[in-house]
């Protein structure tokens, strides 16, 4: 999940190696920017790929499909979901418990702000008198739950008492008028008579919106519950237990739980988020992280000896049985975690979603940042415990973890298949642990599939040395992890292709686009063809993070957003739900031929920085392709050349510019002319002190826009080329290449076109290449079940692509094929929509529109009965030129190549419209929502969408007021 420096090298790490999987593909589709309806002008992008193909006679792409060829078989297993408790996702979010630091257990070790009254408030009601303490002694309720709260009741006043209100998570408890709650609280009390509790559902104010009551007997733990029902709605509700009486009331695991949840299962899951991840259909459920998995201050179980330790490493065995003998822990992210959300309830719901259950273990030593290692005997402990995790998922009942299982109400096993050793790991450690637990497995249970680990980036040496390691260990499959921004995902939709087939599989277990615009959408759906197309290779993959609470993130992006009212999607949830939805069994091979890109030169100002490192900078030099000097500077005349940001201490120093700060982040300064390109920049820098390195700088456009050569950043740790959008950096190259103090190095970057090779001491350190790739992807798979060719196409361009589609083989198209199409109608926005296309056959063309993901389902001619009328031809569009942002506002709807519409003039002949709906719960930007026409909406997107390299657009805000 996170993407940390890697670790630093080890005296006892593996010799590094040289891999081929490092690469650069070519490419990108970068679009251009308009504005927004006559609002302020965006940012601008380079290189608007055309929609012309001068190679085609009719100037269209062409897509070729080969019906009777083979392709990949398709994974079950392709899309899963990878649910980790980060954003506050478990409690108060998915776990369905309403009840905030139910057991009194927060701690400061969870954070700073947190103790054990927290979300708790008293009040003496009515003039009653008493105290409330929180108290770990030993009448405790029992040794996992440490904490309960204990009540001195001295006076009760007449219609009074003291009560304790809960303020729930984000606000307050969301009751829904006419819903029930089941309450419950494990209690006891002094006083003989007992203890009557009121248990009310209040709203802010304290205004009555539901009650129920219960009374305490007996001085020995006892759990009570009642069912109480809200008679209004509320997002701001206030459990309220009131206690009335004299003596000493102990309570400990306050609860309200909806009597919805998914599947009605007790303890559950709250119903909307649920049921949004199951509509998505996964193949596998991965659980419980992520970071989550492999962070903690100690291996140590929960126990006396070891000190109750509030910050361990995550152990499976804590997260079963009774939830109030669940022992609470630090979550990573900087919150409690109760685990009432266990692993009982991970592979219940697998189940529940018909999905894998992948879960991912520790190997013993931590990652994320951390660098903790596990004893020799916590690393055997580790080992056993992944064996009995695998004996409780599949044992049967004659087995200790077997009957446990079935204990805890599932005799059936759950059929594991798989599972993850570590996350994100790198350091020797890791080499040295993963035997131990690997060969324990398949010694006991050669059956299930090894899920090793590559790291948290795309690409580089600490990448490269995972996959070797993979391939030495004979993993059955490899789990990587990368964020970069969208044009990286244009650029790498063939990374799969050249992947070795005898190696290990690919898991992608995370990745995203960094934002949820419908940019990134359509930049992820690009890449997903791209998965499809190599499912041989990728045979599991899933986006993350997927919850997030509104107000609570820890990270961005993410797929599905809530409060404690309601949940809502984004585009990226859209395109993760048509894909998933629409998997299909095997690829159908398919081609299809790139409309010519104009290229236009890589340009800018050139720079120098550092980052936390005392640098000097000597020779400068910059020269065109034609030998012209445009500039040089050896700082004898002064530095009016150079413009700084602000950052740094940058002063001439025996004849070099110097950066003196080592505590100073991003310090750049730049010297020429942004129109610059097509140049040779020479330099000679001296590492003087400091954490890292150097940064140069080349094709420098503006303070958040640029490349950099990243020479021992991360701690001199890696280097690397970033490329700077919008001021989100995406990694473009990675060496392992570390920067010595006080040596000096000669640094040449030339730039030709949108290609640049970079130099070190005259050795040719890398190349990177930049040039726009056509905008349009595709993948064509085969259906059994409905025995559909599904050819499945994304338009990332913000106007319409014409493709031609020629089906060849023994496969005969039926006229009619079904249309599902997801079009962008503002940044953070796209609608579905459902229609019939009356015009296929085995040779017709179809018009895809701006800034979609069209999924269309051929079906055939023997299966399904002709058409009894035949469109009348008519003239279609010519979509080889980019509209302006005017041309769209009526966007061309499909069109066949026998007869079409020309734009503006409605649904074309051919096609037969269903009616189209919001794809998703998204928000809707509030610029848009005012227009009130889809019309407007497309026009924006033609002219505003940026699609690569930009992150995330928004204009507006997210409005507070989302589609339920």
């Amino acid at each position: 999940m996170l993407n940390m420096p890697p670790p630093a090298p080890s005296p006892t790490a593996r010799p590094r190696t040289t891999s081929t999987r490092s690469r650069v593909a070519g490419g990108a589709a970068v679009l251009a920017l308009a504005t927004l309806l006559g609002s302020a002008a965006l940012p601008a992008s380079l290189n608007l790929p055309t929609a012309a193909a001068a190679e085609n006679p009719s100037g269209n792409r062409v897509l070729t499909i080969d019906s009777d060829a083979a392709g990949p078989e398709i994974s079950p297993t392709q899309y899963g979901i990878f649910y980790e408790d980060i954003n506050q996702a478990a409690d108060g979010g998915l776990y369905a418990e309403l009840i905030r630091n139910r057991s009194f257990e927060f701690s400061r070790v969870d954070h700073s702000s947190f103790n054990s009254m927290t979300a708790w408030d008293i009040a003496q009601r009515g003039g009653s008198e008493g105290t409330a303490t929180v108290v770990d002694d030993a009448q405790r309720l029992n040794e996992m739950n440490r904490n309960y709260l204990s009540l001195n009741l001295t006076k009760t006043a007449v219609n009074g008492g003291t009560a304790i209100r809960n303020t729930g998570f984000s606000g307050g408890q969301a009751y829904e008028a006419g819903k029930s709650y089941n309450y419950s609280v494990f209690a006891r009390t002094t006083a003989p008579e007992g203890t009557p509790l009121s248990v009310n559902l209040e709203n802010a104010a304290g205004d009555v919106l539901g009650t129920t009551a219960v009374t305490v007997k007996g001085d020995g733990w006892a759990k009570y519950t009642a069912q109480v029902t809200a008679t209004a709605s509320t997002t701001s509700g206030r459990l309220t237990t009131i206690a009335t009486g004299t003596g000493e009331l102990k309570l400990d695991m306050i609860s309200l739980f909806p009597q919805d949840t998914f599947m009605g299962r007790e303890n559950g899951l709250r119903q909307d988020l649920a049921q949004k991840v199951a509509d998505l259909d996964p193949g596998f459920l991965r659980f419980p992280g992520g970071c989550v998995t492999n962070t903690g201050g100690t291996y140590g179980a929960y126990t006396e000896a070891n000190g109750f330790p509030r910050d361990r490493v995550y152990q499976w065995k804590e997260t079963i049985g009774p939830v109030e003998s669940r022992p609470a822990n630090k979550n990573f992210w900087g919150y409690n975690q109760t685990y009432g959300l266990g692993y009982m309830e991970y592979f219940e719901y697998a189940e529940d979603m018909k999905s894998e259950p992948l879960p991912v273990v520790s190997v013993g030593l931590t990652a994320c940042g951390q660098e903790n290692y596990a004893s020799d005997a916590d690393v055997d402990r580790y080992v056993q415990d992944t064996l009995d995790l695998i004996e409780f998922a599949n044992g049967g009942i004659d087995t200790v973890w077997g009957a446990k299982r079935a204990e805890l109400g599932h005799p059936e096993p759950f059929n594991l298949k798989y599972i993850g050793l570590g996350n994100e790991e790198g350091y020797a450690k890791y080499f040295e642990n993963f035997p131990k637990f690997r060969d324990a497995i398949t010694a006991k249970h050669p059956e299930i599939k090894i899920i090793g680990t590559s790291g948290a980036i795309s690409s580089g040496q600490w990448f490269d040395d995972l996959w070797d390691y993979s391939r030495e260990q004979k993993m059955d499959m490899v789990d990587e992890h990368y964020y970069n921004d969208p044009e990286w995902f244009l650029r790498n939709t063939t990374r799969y292709d050249s992947y070795d087939r005898n190696d290990p599989k690919v898991f992608l277990g995370e990745y995203a686009s960094k934002g949820n615009g419908v940019n990134n959408a359509l930049a992820e759906a690009a890449y997903m063809t791209g998965l499809e197309r190599n499912a041989d290779v990728v045979q599991m993959a899933s986006y993350a993070p997927l919850l997030a609470a509104e107000g609570h993130t820890q990270w961005t992006p993410d797929m599905i957003f809530f409060d404690n009212g309601k949940s809502w999607t984004t585009p990226n949830y859209d395109v993760q739900k048509l894909f998933m939805n629409n998997v299909g069994n095997s690829v159908v091979p398919s081609k299809i031929t790139a409309a010519p890109v104009v290229q236009t030169p890589m340009t800018g100002k050139v720079g120098l920085s550092t980052w936390l490192t005392s640098a000097a900078y000597d020779d400068v030099s910059v020269t065109a392709a034609d030998g012209t000097v445009l500039m040089t500077d050896d700082f004898s005349n002064g530095t009016d050349q150079w413009t700084g940001n602000g950052n740094g201490n940058w002063a001439v120093a025996d004849g070099a510019y110097v950066q003196g700060s080592t505590t100073t982040e991003n310090t750049m300064i730049t010297a020429g002319d942004s129109s610059w390109n097509n140049y040779t920049f020479e330099t000679k820098a001296t590492k003087l002190a400091g954490a890292e390195g150097f940064l140069v700088g080349f094709g420098v456009e503006g303070n958040d826009d640029y490349y950099w050569w990243n020479l021992g950043g991360f701690n001199n740790t890696r280097s690397l080329v970033e490329k700077a959008t919008g001021g989100t950096k995406t990694n473009v190259l990675e060496k392992n290449t570390r920067i010595v103090t006080g040596q000096s190095y000669d640094i040449k970057v030339e730039v030709t076109g949108r290609t640049a090779n970079l130099y070190l001491d005259g050795e040719l350190w890398g190349t990177i290449n930049e040039e726009a790739v056509d905008p349009v992807y595709q993948v064509v798979t085969q259906d059994d079940a409905t025995g559909d060719t599904v050819v499945k196409v994304v338009n990332a361009a913000p106007y319409s692509a014409k493709v031609d589609v020629k089906v060849g083989g023994g496969l005969k198209v039926a006229a009619e094929a079904s249309v599902t199409t997801l079009v962008g109608t503002s940044p953070t926005n796209m609608n579905q929509s459902e229609t019939v296309f009356a015009a296929a056959s085995n040779a017709f063309t179809y018009q895809f529109e701006p800034s979609s993901v069209t999924f269309l389902r051929l079906k055939s001619a023997t299966d399904v009965p002709e058409p009894t009328e035949t469109p009348a031809p008519s003239e279609s569009p010519d979509p080889t030129t980019s509209p302006e942002p005017s041309d769209v506002g009526s966007t061309p709807a499909p069109t066949p190549s026998a007869g079409g519409t020309p734009p503006g003039a409605g649904t074309p002949a051919g096609t037969k419209t269903a009616a189209s709906s919001s794809a998703g719960d998204n928000s809707r930007d509030d610029n848009l929502a005012q227009t009130g026409t889809t019309a407007a909406a497309l026009a924006w997107l033609a002219g505003g969408l940026a699609l690569a390299g930009l992150g995330i657009v928004v204009i507006g805000r997210r409005r507070a007021s989302r589609h339920q």
